[in-house]
């Protein structure tokens, strides 16, 4: 048996219902996807080999926090989470009929964004470790933020990078100083809000009816700050979504100072995923300590 016939087999029992058609769509970066029509409906399917596979239950797991804390946003329901023979897996959710973000959507994503953030927890970290994109992604709990963001974020992936041969080694002594002055330029223990962890717009949409959605969660606990600096990124949000998301939840005074450090985990991680093209983007944060 193929493994596309046992994926189709393995939906189909799933779902309780034959299948009626696949169409591929775009699943993100490391995932085959597609639509899953039936004669009840359709729905989102992701699979792949034992390296994506992994990513699976982590990645329901993070939609579920995120659809326990969000009202105001929509977050896809997960149906079934599979492992298949020889390591292959499959991640079942709702579909989503999506239509443009509306500037409205983007107010509403703000202010859901705040909702979300409220949620607090005992620590930073959560409950297991997950991804970001396909590296593995420490949330070993701890009670200091700026601990947390050295020890499981930053040193993690500039070892990482070191071991595919990407760190350029000139940004040590750069990349040391940091890490020893973490503690005086983050907070150490502002509210552990739960946050989405990989908030860049290919991972928001709008459903037909204009409400945002939010899809491929990092979720842990830690500042609330790590997503709106993501936010920023790879080209900012409109900017209704932040004067909603700052009117529901102002920003404490230094956020601006602390984006670079906070996107520099991202950076370092896009290094790592895709190489060289992100270096200058690296050395750049770095050379400012």
């Amino acid at each position: 048996m193929t493994s596309g016939d046992e994926i189709r087999r393995e939906l189909e029992t799933v779902l309780g219902e034959p299948i009626r058609n696949i169409r591929r769509v775009g699943g993100g970066c490391i995932a085959e996807a597609g639509c899953i029509e039936t004669k009840n409906g359709w729905y989102f399917a992701k699979w792949g080999g034992p390296s994506v596979a992994r990513t699976f239950e982590a990645e329901a797991e993070g939609l579920m926090a995120l659809a326990d804390a969000a009202s105001g946003i929509r977050i896809p329901s997960v149906h079934a989470v599979r492992r298949l023979q020889g390591g292959r897996g499959v991640l079942l959710m709702e579909w989503i009929d999506e239509e443009p973000l509306r500037e409205s959507a983007w107010k509403e994503l703000g202010r859901g964004l705040a909702e979300i953030h409220a949620a607090a927890g005992s620590g930073f970290g959560f409950e297991h470790d997950n991804f970001i994109g396909a590296t593995p992604q420490s949330n070993r709990k701890r009670d200091s933020w700026p601990q947390f963001f050295r020890e499981e974020r930053l040193v993690p992936q500039a070892a990482l990078a070191r071991s595919l041969g990407r760190w350029d080694s000139a940004w040590n002594e750069s990349f040391d100083r940091l890490c020893r002055v973490l503690d005086e330029l983050l907070p150490d223990r502002p509210w552990a809000s739960l946050v989405h962890g990989d908030l860049w717009g290919g991972n928001v949409l709008s459903d037909r009816a204009g409400r945002p959605v939010l899809i491929d969660p990092a979720v842990y606990r830690g500042h609330s700050e790590v997503d709106i600096g993501m936010s920023r990124l790879f080209g900012s949000f409109p900017g209704a979504f932040y004067a909603a998301y700052d009117e529901a939840r102002p920003p404490d005074p230094g956020r601006n100072e602390r984006e670079p450090i906070y996107n520099l985990y991202h950076l370092i991680n896009h290094l790592n995923l895709f190489g060289g093209s992100y270096a200058a983007s690296v050395g750049s944060v770095l050379a400012r300590f």
